[in-house]
């Protein structure tokens, strides 16, 4: 067959590049025909992302740590690099095989073993993390608007729940608009923040929340870590519909890496200079004292970036949403979330920063094994190979092995929890470690999976003779 007979055979795109088209896609596998984008646009999707102002009030706690600022920069370096290489390789699995990360863990895990880990992880946190955000981005545009907060959370969760509808296209070319916006305002406030109030500083070890040298540094780090960690699974969500090639897998990998670990850096480093001189740990008084008189700029940076970050909460919520089989369209799944995180925004409007590290810490305990075992099954189970794609829709595989990995590695991270949700045994008799409990977790799960995944799945059902169906989630994946 000549190149030419095989383009005529190949059907026309129904979604392609078309950025004002709602996306007709959901959770099922996107054929090669609706392939399409550059590499380059991952770049702006995390790099958007990671513009926000509490990775800055993360910086603040460096002093209170009790830590140097040569401490403090080599922490945020190592965990955004840790981190940021955790998206690139989960970034390059969509690439490889077209889907959601979400259904991508219905392969160590089992169609319904996937069930609880999806749920808490990317439903229950992704509406959290987004109310978190409404907050901010409300706070900020009530400030600078003098409208009450209800009305500026709401008419930003309404151009949340529009974009989020409309989907793929849309959401990754308002990224780069966002990036190209957002980049100057963020300068602003590091040029502005540095003059007025940076400084370089020893260590103390007299500082309120000094537990040591070595605690201190693993708490800290880990933190910047767990930012990126919490958006491992969805990385894959934006970047399924890239066109499989080994230079594409390759490149998108590099882009993602990048855009998070500049981001990460570039801003924990700005709140680890200025942190001294903020005496408030409210976002918004914390924004007016760095910026002075330039604070218009940078409450709009404020305003503007949780837009960038609630356009990938709320669509990868949606995803989430139809993972789980819950039978709603996307556009449903979208409306519910976005009026669960106003709700939940307007009842959590003070304490946003507390409320902001609790969400950190649970979500990275849970998180790290889930997506230890997926990169663990992607490149030791085969599932790299996309001739396998259709067990991820095969609903016989109940429940495999990859589950009790999971769960066991959240199971043994427990004692070691360091949060004013909860603070394990482990943690209370040595403070001094710092915060291990997502390490723990990681750890324990490989261990599990490596001990188990040449195992039989645990539960499996129906007759082997009978073909799984690619399409299985069809029904569920539809958005209007």
């Amino acid at each position: 067959m000549t190149e030419g007979t095989q383009a005529q055979n190949t059907p026309a795109p129904i979604y392609g590049s078309a950025v004002t088209k709602v996306e007709p896609f959901g959770v099922d596998h996107i054929p090669d025909n609706e392939r399409h984008g550059k590499p380059s646009s991952q770049f702006f999707v995390w790099f958007a992302a990671g513009l926000n102002f509490p990775i800055i009030l993360l910086g603040f706690s460096a002093a209170w740590f009790g830590m140097s600022f040569s401490a403090a920069v080599t922490a945020i370096v190592i965990g955004a690099a840790l981190g940021s290489l955790l998206m690139a390789v989960m970034s390059r699995m969509g690439v490889r095989l077209g889907v959601p990360q979400q259904i991508q863990a219905r392969g160590p895990l089992g169609f319904f073993g996937n069930f609880l880990p999806v749920a808490y992880i990317n439903v229950f946190a992704g509406v959290g993390w987004a109310a978190v955000t409404v907050i901010l981005g409300g706070k900020a545009f009530a400030e600078l608007t003098h409208l009450p907060y209800w009305l500026c959370a709401l008419a930003l969760t309404a151009v949340e729940l529009v974009v989020s509808i409309y989907g793929y296209n849309m959401i990754n070319y308002l990224q780069r608009v966002l990036t190209y916006v957002l980049t100057p305002l963020f300068l602003l406030i590091t040029v502005v923040a540095i003059a007025r109030g940076g400084s370089l500083f020893h260590a103390n070890p007299h500082a309120d929340g000094y537990i040591g040298s070595t605690g201190g540094w693993v708490t800290f780090g880990g933190w910047f870590l767990s930012f990126l960690v919490a958006w491992a699974p969805f990385a894959s969500d934006y970047s399924r519909y890239l066109p499989d090639t080994p230079e594409v897998v390759t490149r998108t990998a590099w882009y993602t890496g990048l855009g998070n670990f500049v981001t990460i850096c570039w801003l924990g480093i700005v709140g680890v200079v200025v942190g001294g001189s903020a005496t408030s740990s409210d976002s918004i008084t914390a924004l007016h004292e760095l910026a002075g008189p330039f604070a218009v700029p940078a409450l709009l940076a404020v305003g503007l970036s949780a837009l960038a970050q609630n356009f990938l909460n709320v669509y990868g919520g949606a995803i989430s949403v139809q993972t789980l089989r819950i039978p709603v369209a996307r556009s449903q799944a979208v409306t519910g979330i976005c009026l669960l995180a106003y709700a939940i925004s307007l009842w959590g409007e003070s304490g946003t920063e507390a409320k902001f590290k609790v969400f950190l810490n649970l979500t990275a305990y849970f998180i790290a094994p889930f997506a230890a075992v997926l990169l663990l099954d992607f490149y030791l189970g085969g599932r790299s190979d996309p001739s396998r794609i259709a067990e991820l829709y095969d609903r016989r595989r109940v429940l495999d092995w990859g589950f009790v990995a999971w769960a066991g590695g959240v199971a043994a991270s427990v004692p070691f929890w360091q949060s004013s949700f909860y603070t394990g045994p482990f943690s209370k008799a040595y403070p001094g470690a710092g915060d291990l409990s997502m390490f723990v977790a990681a750890g324990a799960g490989v261990i599990l999976y490596l001990l188990t995944y040449r195992f039989k799945p645990l539960w499996v059902r129906g007759s082997s003779a009978e073909t799984p169906d690619p399409s299985a989630d069809k029904a569920a994946a539809v958005t209007s």
